[in-house]
Formats: structure tokens, C-alpha cells, sequence
């Protein structure tokens, strides 16, 4: 009986807890609701933070197109120095080029007196007459002729850019072919002369003559370029 009355005292003070806890739960104050003012103001913050965002997206874009214009400035800027060096390597003859033009070749007469050979003013005025027409690269047997070339005696030999060649004697000119073949076969010209002595001339036209480059050193001392203004 003392057991049943315990278990009962229990169970209404187990109860009598839970319906403290109940009404200590229902006094709680409720959240305050945010203000029409705080709403404002975080949607304000959001716009310009938007804003911003949107501004520095389009910041960034722009920057990258002036990195990609700089680019093809800069490939631009390379493509036409290398076209300008390619065209002063073509008038300095230190690169192979090809062309319309003439051959013409020279030999002594077989058996003839030394007296009547070729020398080298007979290859200067070939040279000069191709030159005077218009010929725009000049190789004497698969010697490129430049500013700085010589075509010298050396006893029985002629030596061109330091090297010794002998006859026959292969002078390749690129240039109009038509033009340069009517100055070389003109009427008492340097090749009427030639023959004259006894030297042997024969011109041919060609649709195309490979010339090489120019390969002895460049020996520039004194020589140096001029700074405008200065």
C-alpha cells in the first residue's frame, strides 16, 4: 500500500514539472520582427554591392580586350620587322633569291694567246652594263656580287669575293630579261668589243635564276650608322 501511494506521488510531481516547463515555455517573448527600415537598408546594400559587381565584371573585360589588342599589336609590330629585315637581307644580296633574268657566260677562244684572255675589267664591264640596265642581284659563277665585293686579277686567275674561279665564266643577273638582253646585244655595245677580240659571249634569257646569297665576311670597320638629330 505504502508503494502504490509513492509511485502516485511520482507521477504528480513528474507532472507538476512538465506543467511548469509548459507555461515558462509559453511566457517567452517572441522575436522582435525586423523593421521596414532594416529591409531598406539590406536591399540598398545588396543593389550597390550588385552594382559594383557588375562594374568591376565589366572592368575586367575591358582590360582583357586591351590585353588581346596589345597581343596583335605587338604580332603585327614582329610580322613587318621581319619583313623589313627580309627586304634589306634581298638589297644587301646575303639571301638567296630568285627571278627572271639572263646568264651570260664567257670563255676564251681554245688555243688562243694569253694576251686575249678574259680578264677581270672584261667581267667588271659586263657587271656594269648588267647594272646600268637595271639588274637587281648579280653572282658570278655562284658569287653573289655586293657593295663590297672584288672582281680582281690574280695571274692567270680571277679572284671574286677572295675566291679564285676560272673560266668559263657564268654571270647571272635578275632583272627585267628582255631589257637586259637589248643593252648587252646593242650595236658596238661591250659584247660586239668582246667578240671583237676574240672572246666567246653567249647570252641566254630565263624565266627563272636561283642566285645565292652572299657568304664571305662582312668587314666593316670605319663605318658606322648615322643617329639623325645628332
Amino acid at each position: 500500500m505504502q508503494t502504490k501511494y509513492l509511485s502516485i506521488a511520482a507521477v504528480t510531481v513528474i507532472l507538476g514539472l512538465l506543467i511548469g516547463l509548459q507555461v515558462k515555455l509559453l511566457k517567452l517573448p517572441e522575436p522582435p520582427a525586423p523593421s521596414p527600415d532594416r529591409f531598406t537598408a539590406l536591399s540598398a546594400e545588396l543593389k550597390d554591392l550588385t552594382r559594383e559587381n557588375e562594374e568591376l565584371r565589366a572592368e575586367i573585360e575591358d582590360l582583357e580586350a586591351k590585353v588581346r589588342t596589345a597581343r596583335q599589336g605587338v604580332q603585327q609590330a614582329e610580322a613587318a620587322l621581319r619583313t623589313e629585315i627580309a627586304k634589306h637581307l634581298v638589297f644587301a644580296g646575303l639571301t638567296k633569291v630568285k627571278g627572271p633574268g639572263v646568264q651570260v657566260t664567257l670563255e676564251n677562244v681554245p688555243g688562243g694567246d694569253y694576251l686575249f684572255a678574259i680578264r677581270d675589267e672584261d667581267l667588271l664591264r659586263v657587271v656594269n652594263e648588267l647594272r646600268a640596265a637595271g639588274a637587281e642581284a648579280i653572282a658570278i659563277n655562284d658569287q653573289r656580287l655586293v657593295a663590297f665585293s672584288e672582281i680582281r686579277q690574280a695571274g692567270p686567275f680571277i679572284n671574286v669575293n677572295l675566291e679564285r674561279i676560272s673560266p668559263p665564266y657564268r654571270i647571272q643577273a635578275i632583272g627585267n630579261p628582255d631589257k637586259l638582253f637589248r643593252e648587252l646585244e646593242r650595236p658596238q655595245g661591250i659584247v660586239d668589243t668582246a667578240r671583237i677580240v676574240g672572246v666567246e659571249i653567249h647570252i641566254e634569257v630565263c624565266d627563272e635564276l636561283v642566285l645565292p646569297g652572299y657568304q664571305g665576311r662582312s668587314r666593316l670597320e670605319y663605318a658606322r650608322p648615322l643617329k639623325e638629330g645628332v
